[in-house]
């Protein structure tokens, strides 16, 4: 009999890495098993950093995670960056820039990138900054790539540090009825 694979849609907090075990034993860091009592064998597809929030999706199953990591989907991410970014910016990021990526250069695919308004995400466990450090603004990036930190690297590229990363969305799915730190299965995933 075929096993019966499972699907997670979790909206992870800042702060967690995304994986269940790790090596470094120098500080205890936060795990995704912390946050739901997943199945034997789930693992996430794609990572979002430390530092990083937002939508992850999570399976039992290697052939979906390896399907929605491929360059089919789309995923969106809210950036608040350090400054109020210009649209030469923001044209820059659509058509793709020059990142470092495993010692090489590489620029990135083209995507989709726009200035947004404050999404009034809840306020993180850590303070990002205050309005002393100057201004800030947000920005929604669209890529079907998922090169390690690309987004980060991205509006580093063009001038505008990144501040706080929320994935929001992969394909269909999107994180806007989970709270931070919620876990949902679900039957199947795009």
């Amino acid at each position: 009999m075929e096993k019966k694979h499972r699907h997670f849609i979790l909206h992870k907090p800042y702060g967690y890495l995304s994986q269940f075990i790790t090596n470094q034993t120098k500080r205890k860091k936060k795990m995704l098993g912390e946050l739901y009592d997943f199945p034997e064998g789930t693992m996430a597809i794609g990572r979002l950093d430390f530092t990083s929030e937002g939508l992850l999706l999570l399976t039992t199953d290697g052939k979906v995670s390896q399907e929605i990591r491929s360059n089919k989907y789309e995923k969106e991410y809210y950036v608040q960056v350090d400054g109020l970014i210009t649209q030469t910016a923001i044209e820059a990021l659509k058509k793709g820039v020059e990142i470092g990526f495993e010692g090489k250069k590489y620029i990135t695919k083209p995507g989709k990138a726009s200035i947004i308004e404050d999404p009034k995400f809840p306020l993180r466990s850590q303070k990002i900054r205050d309005d002393r450090h100057g201004p800030t603004s947000w920005i929604s990036v669209i890529i079907r790539e998922g090169k390690f930190r690309q987004v980060r690297k991205m509006t580093a590229a063009v001038g505008y540090p990144t501040l706080r990363l929320v994935r929001v969305r992969i394909d269909t799915i999107t994180i806007y009825n989970l709270q931070n730190g919620e876990v949902k299965e679900v039957p199947q995933l795009p």
